[in-house]
């Protein structure tokens, strides 16, 4: 991989990351494609060996993993500040959109606007019930983690209890770490792109070294214990940093997973109302670049006694910060956590414990709130067959949900 002085390739990393923040549609396994067409192929920043590393530790840490990933492509090509530009490039596209889409929506009064509205929250349905779908059948493949995740499911379900949702996702690392003991270890399910396997690991350039990898997971733990102590139930903006770390540093197994741990953070606490939430979450699968970036659109609509703005970055940075400040620690650690087999049994249990998460998120609150009627349930369905089945890509199902919500709403009033 070329090297380039860190102010130009910074500034390169940022036009790269801008024109794939406005293009990449299609979710976070999209992400990745786009990502290696254009900085593998097109450009050779790094081989393919190197893009399959970075994307096996990113699927091995929580977090956003095709954000994790282009801040460490960012952070190889150019440093820290190759990191910053790819993030920002990267993410400020889909901020902008659903920042607008947060001040516009109090602006749709009428019947048919509330009817779009309502067509964003059955799109929700539609794709967490084929995120479920699909993660079921790569994180849970045999029974040891289909009942962990069918338990799961059902504790939160029975519960619901916020506490319920770290005690699933602590449980499930148990598991695996106790069936490892027990000689049942369960290997690692992560994506294999062009030969890249845990425990195999391809040099890679990197900026630092162990000491600042330390301070980095430092960090991390500080913010995870330090900000719950410093937070409040009101919604300022401590508070507001607190709940989006917390989620971002949860997030197992698929941006989607976001979902319940925003939900239980911003709409039990009556910080955003449950429409809101499913009308927002359903927009964001039209933007382009990552569907973290609901977070600013939340933060916007917080009323947290500063400007909207303000809690949209604040709750855009700190939904990333935990998953950034994790990769950047892990990079130089690598080698260690690939080849511990009882780290990779916890991390396959903890998926498995999230596919129950989010299959317990698409009930309550997604179905009993977008599905209201038999036409809400038959739109719902058609938009997941064009997902799962025909393979329509997110824009073309949130376009079907929205306009046959409207046409409706039309026919019957």
């Amino acid at each position: 991989m070329d090297k380039a002085s860190t102010k130009d390739g910074a500034f390169d990393v940022f036009v790269v990351f801008l024109k794939l923040g406005l293009t990449s549609f299609g979710g976070p396994m999209a992400h990745l494609g786009f990502f290696r067409k254009e900085l593998v192929e097109r450009r050779g920043w790094l081989t393919d060996a190197q893009f399959g590393e970075l994307l096996a530790i990113c699927q091995f840490l929580p977090g956003p993993a095709s954000s994790q990933l282009g801040f460490s492509l960012g952070l190889l090509r150019a440093g820290w500040l190759g990191a910053i530009a790819a993030f920002i490039a990267f993410t400020l596209p889909s901020a902008l959109l659903l920042m607008a889409f947060a001040w516009f929506m109090p602006l749709l009064s009428g019947q048919m606007a509330q009817a779009a509205i309502h067509g964003l929250k059955i799109v929700a349905f539609a794709v967490v019930a084929d995120a479920v779908l699909g993660m079921s059948k790569k994180l849970c493949p045999d029974w040891p983690r289909r009942l962990i995740a069918v338990l799961a499911a059902g504790v939160l379900l029975v519960a619901e209890n916020s506490s319920m949702q770290l005690f699933v996702v602590g449980g499930g690392a148990l598991v695996g770490v106790s069936l490892y003991k027990f000689g049942g270890a369960i290997k690692l399910h992560a994506m294999a792109l062009d030969g890249a396997k845990p425990g195999h690991v391809e040099v890679l350039n990197l900026h630092y070294g162990v000491r600042h990898a330390s301070a980095l997971m430092l960090l991390f733990v500080l913010l995870l214990i330090g900000l719950p102590m410093l937070a409040s139930s009101e919604a300022g903006l401590l508070s507001v940093a607190d709940a989006f770390y917390q989620a971002g540093a949860l997030v197992f197994g698929g941006g989607h997973v976001v979902l319940p741990l925003l939900e239980d953070s911003v709409v039990t606490t009556g910080w955003v109302s449950k429409e809101s939430f499913l009308a927002g979450y359903g927009a964001s699968q039209a933007m382009p670049g990552p569907m973290f970036a609901f977070s600013a659109y939340l933060g916007g609509l917080i009323a947290t006694g500063q400007s909207a703005w303000m809690g949209a970055l604040v709750a855009l940075v700190f939904m990333f910060l935990p998953g950034f400040l994790l990769i950047g620690a892990a990079l130089p650690f690598w080698r260690m956590i690939a080849a511990n087999s009882a780290a990779a049994s916890a991390i396959a249990m903890v998926n498995a414990a999230v596919v129950g998460l989010l299959a317990a998120a698409l009930y309550d609150p997604i179905f009993v709130s977008a599905i209201v009627n038999v036409f809400d349930l038959v739109i719902g369905l058609v938009g997941f067959v064009l997902l799962c089945v025909w393979r329509w890509s997110a824009l073309s199902v949130v376009a079907w949900c929205v306009l046959a919500s409207v046409t409706c709403a039309w026919l019957v009033g």
